[in-house]
């Protein structure tokens, strides 16, 4: 992993601080946040691994949100394969940014088959593999985010698979992606 310190950290930091963004730091995640940060600034596409509990599916959107993603009218899309992790993963982020699901000023969001509580440019809005690959129908470009997190993508399906192919696609043509 890439170290960071100095005036990026510094960034980062300030950045958490001004959202309200904490970091439980008895997860493994949270003592590494602001490498995943820088690495998250100078990589197009970045891969963290780690245990079961780790921290990862909660934290990796806040590291995001710290590291300056989530502007300009975009959001972060965070998906999750099954309907239930979606909603449980929302709630939980919210919970941990002082947010409420479903209110104007919301931070986090979700949208699954037969329930939509985000709205346009909402900074965090978690969703099903499938809901991202109903998206690119009406947005091929997936210009509503600037930020896309594949959360378990190990598990592989076929959803997994149609993702990464049109991501990877989409890397040439959208950089800041």
């Amino acid at each position: 992993m890439t170290s960071c310190s100095g005036p990026d950290e510094k960034r980062f930091r300030d950045r958490a601080q001004h959202l309200g963004i904490t970091f439980d730091e008895s997860l493994p995640v949270s003592k590494v946040w602001t490498e995943i940060a820088h690495a998250m600034v100078q990589h197009p596409v970045i891969i963290v691994c780690g245990e079961t509990g780790s921290g990862k599916t909660t934290q990796l959107p806040k590291i995001a949100l710290a590291a300056g993603r989530a502007v300009k009218g975009r959001s972060i899309a965070h998906t999750q394969p099954r309907r239930l992790a979606a909603t449980s993963v929302a709630r939980r982020v919210a919970q941990e940014l002082g947010s409420v699901l479903g209110e104007p000023n919301a931070k986090v969001g979700y949208k699954i088959r037969f329930a939509d509580r985000s709205r346009p440019g909402i900074p965090i809005k978690l969703m099903t593999d499938g809901m991202l690959l109903a998206e690119i129908q009406s947005d091929p470009g997936l210009e509503a985010y600037d930020t896309i997190i594949l959360d378990e993508a190990h598990e592989r399906s076929l959803n997994i698979d149609f993702l990464l192919g049109h991501l990877h696609g989409l890397l040439a043509r959208r950089p800041g992606l």
